[in-house]
């Protein structure tokens, strides 16, 4: 019944953006429903990952595998494990909202900006289903067309520069990425990472593709010092693009370095883990304290999210001290499961920080914190749903934001006490520049004429903010279901970073 499932949930939305370009500029609302149906039909096919995967099994599942390209051995090859479902269900979930946020609001050629965005999500469904190497770069690398698109047409004033220093960025990441999975192809002859898992090497050519994975995936992440594409990106992006940028794309950077990093090269990612810890830690702090200065409401979520994604980044390499130094296994698995848990959270709560900015937006055309001041006079429901989201932001216990910052913190406590204090340091900062643009955009008297004629959320964008708000909410006060689909695949992991190869 399962077979083909994951080829369904990625060329569904690919061809489906097929009749969404016919539809054209001249049938604007058939377009609209088109793609709405298209990504609904996703979301329900996702939803059948649940009682298809065994989540007490950490061995990959529905493997699909046909020959591809015969000559070289490479296969289009699918499967997954529990951290790819949470990540295809957030990635169909935020689709939907994404498409329904922008109904209105695009209305130069939308039936091209939604055959991209569905484009988009079949691509980042693909990155997360590969078990071929080959495969896994091309979704991997494609997946920058619709996004350059969205950026470069729907952008603003900058956007040729924001997508050019996009794309030079990313693309330049992933060569190194290609050239290391040549020399491994070379070596052992395939591109099948379970076997490229189990391919001995030396501590060179360890250390070489370590750095060649870190550069493609720092870059996606992003890491510092390689963050700085991320806050032009966003603040040119359309409303849709920075919330599948910021809640999905930015996910595929920790994924790569589960799927290649950690199992390849486990021996100098153990020896280097200390570089990542480092680097996580200066996004925590430092990049916090950027974003407290910045002005544009846009940019300071932007600025957050690489704080928030190095929490991901420091609860994997942090297991690594914990496995190999000290034999705790529980306290490694605590922490990865909190960076997998961040991810997700993240991805809801930098989508619905970048819709509640798009709201504002759409009335007063300006993303500048100083014109705003008393929102919440005129706009009371949204008010409510900004405050909740940026509570969130602030990692608020009771919101996703606070699960899995926690258990990073905890793991990280169990590894060194001083990396976990400079952790924990980010709720305070995070709660410094959030709460300081909530008080300054929603509080206090309306000076700005303009922002007295703002009118209250209509159904779509209740629509949007709700489901966001429902995701944060339940995954804050029961996380227990997400944790256990990802528990033995993460269990897996933490088992083979103990495996030594030299």
């Amino acid at each position: 019944m399962f077979n083909h499932l994951l080829s369904l949930l990625i060329w569904l939305p690919i061809v489906g953006a097929i009749p969404v370009l016919l539809a054209g500029s001249a049938r604007p609302g058939l377009a609209r429903w088109i793609s709405l149906l298209v990504a609904v039909l996703a979301f329900v096919a996702s939803l059948f990952l649940l009682p298809a995967y065994n989540a007490a099994d950490s061995a990959m599942q529905l493997t699909e595998s046909h020959v591809w390209i015969a000559s070289l051995g490479v296969h289009y090859g699918l499967a997954v494990d529990g951290i790819s479902v949470a990540l295809i269900l957030l990635t169909t979930f935020v689709t939907i909202l994404v498409i329904v946020g922008a109904w209105e609001v695009i209305q130069d050629k939308p039936h091209q900006y939604m055959a991209a965005m569905l484009v988009l999500e079949g691509l980042m469904i693909g990155v997360f289903c590969a078990t071929d190497a080959l495969l896994f770069y091309v979704f991997f690398e494609a997946m920058l067309i619709p996004m350059f698109i969205l950026i470069g047409i729907w952008g603003g004033p900058r956007r040729v520069y924001a997508t050019l220093k996009f794309f030079i960025y990313t693309f330049l990441g992933s060569i190194f990425m290609l050239i290391g999975l040549i020399y491994l192809y070379l070596k052992a002859g395939t591109f099948d990472l379970h076997t490229l898992a189990m391919l001995p090497l030396t501590m060179k050519e360890q250390t070489w593709l370590f750095f060649a994975f870190l550069i493609a995936f720092a870059v996606k992440v992003p890491m510092v010092p390689v963050h700085t594409w991320l806050p032009d990106a966003h603040v040119e992006a359309p409303t849709g693009g920075s919330v599948v940028l910021a809640a999905v794309m930015l996910k595929i950077g920790g994924y790569g370095f589960l799927r290649f990093t950690l199992p390849i090269v486990p021996d100098a990612s153990e020896h280097f883990a200390w570089l990542i810890i480092v680097l996580s830690l200066i996004a925590v702090v430092y990049i916090g304290y950027v974003a407290l200065v910045q002005d544009d409401m846009k940019k300071l979520v932007a600025y957050s999210s690489v704080a928030h994604m190095g929490f991901v980044t420091l609860g994997i390499f942090i297991a690594f001290m914990l496995v190999r130094d000290a034999n705790n296994i529980d306290a490694a698995k605590l922490g990865m499961q909190g960076a997998m848990v961040q991810m997700i959270s993240h991805g809801f709560v930098s989508g619905a920080m970048f819709s509640c900015i798009g709201v504002m937006y759409d009335r007063l055309h300006t993303r500048q914190i100083k014109d705003y001041g008393g929102v919440i006079n005129v706009m009371p429901w949204f008010g409510f749903f900004y405050v909740l989201f940026a509570m969130a932001n602030s990692g608020l216990p009771g919101t996703s934001g606070f699960v899995g910052e926690f258990m990073v913190v905890l793991a990280s406590f169990a590894a060194n006490p001083w990396i976990a204090l400079f952790a924990a340091f980010t709720l305070i900062i995070g709660a410094a520049y959030t709460l300081w643009m909530v008080k300054r955009v929603l509080w206090g008297d309306v000076t700005n004429p303009h922002v007295r004629e703002m009118k209250e959320i209509n159904g779509r964008e209740t629509f949007v903010l709700a489901a966001f708000a429902l995701a944060v909410l339940a995954l804050g006060i029961w996380p227990q279901p997400l944790i256990h689909l990802m528990d033995a695949s993460v269990s897996q992991l933490v088992q083979q970073l103990a495996v030594h190869k030299i």
